[in-house]
């Protein structure tokens, strides 16, 4: 077990982000689905929960097979999804991972979103247990490196400066003077309770992902905010539907030619 809380800042509100994390969602999965690879919606509804009120429900399978590094390849199938289950009340969403593949292996997330620059000790409420074994990260959306395969210089947020709120550009301390400035805690546990000997490196693997991908799509958030910012809650809404249907159309149409291909093969 490996946990860690990951503290993100952008130069946003809350009540502004409930409209752009989802616009950034479904353009970040739309964009990174190609080839059967990528975010297929299994299912988007409302929900109600008797703690925390209405909200939104998601399933998905990431396919993400090509992405593994070789020396995983290995443990699992050629067409290989994690499932993504979420629910969303906004300002708080609880988020699980899994793998039928590996069913000792599960990634929890809980993420808060607070106006503020990442300067509360304990936004998520952790049990002592917890905040003893957690560790702390704070991810630099201006400063911090992201994968060279993921960098845009469009999305470069040290030089993007917005048309329509005028933020940016972010540069170094940006934090500490940036106004709005809002912060995502996300709490993640990963766990891979079998292979005692891969356990670490398998966990730390799940980590650093995890932490590119919370970079990746904070700076998109901020570097596309001409784009969503002035949409209101239905304008997102449908943009998400017309994404998730032509996402869904991508990944699926060469999965059925990869599986229609291994039934042919078949004796």
């Amino acid at each position: 077990m490996l946990i860690k809380e990951y503290r993100i800042c952008m130069p946003i509100t809350v009540e502004e982000y409930k409209i752009g994390q989802l616009y950034m969602i479904a353009k970040h999965s739309h964009e990174q689905s190609v080839k059967g690879e990528g975010v297929e919606v299994v299912e988007n509804r409302p929900h109600e929960d008797p703690e925390h009120g209405s909200g939104q429900f998601t399933e998905k399978r990431i396919y993400i097979a090509s992405k593994l590094p070789s020396w995983l390849k290995s443990m699992v199938p050629k067409i290989f999804y994690v499932t993504e289950k979420a629910w969303n009340y906004y300002p708080f969403t609880v988020t699980e991972y899994s793998c039928s593949f590996i069913p000792r292996f599960s990634v929890n997330i809980l993420t808060k979103y607070e106006n503020n620059n990442g300067s509360t000790e304990n936004c998520l409420n952790s049990s002592s247990e917890t905040l003893d074994h957690r560790i702390v990260d704070y991810v630099d959306i201006a400063t911090d490196p992201c994968a060279a395969h993921h960098f845009k210089e469009s999305e470069d947020v040290s030089k993007f400066c917005s048309s329509k709120t005028k933020r940016g550009p972010l540069e170094k301390g940006w934090r500490e003077s940036a106004d709005p400035i809002m912060c995502s805690y996300k709490l993640v546990d990963v766990r891979f309770d079998m292979m005692y000997l891969m356990q670490g490196k398998i966990e730390e693997f799940v980590h650093r992902s995890i932490r590119e991908i919370l970079l990746v799509g904070h700076r998109q958030a901020f570097a596309w905010i001409d784009e969503w910012f002035g949409m209101n809650l239905q304008d997102v809404r449908d943009y998400e539907a017309k994404m998730q249907e032509e996402t869904n159309e991508k990944v699926g149409s060469y999965r059925g030619l990869l599986q229609n291909q291994k039934e042919q093969l078949r004796p």
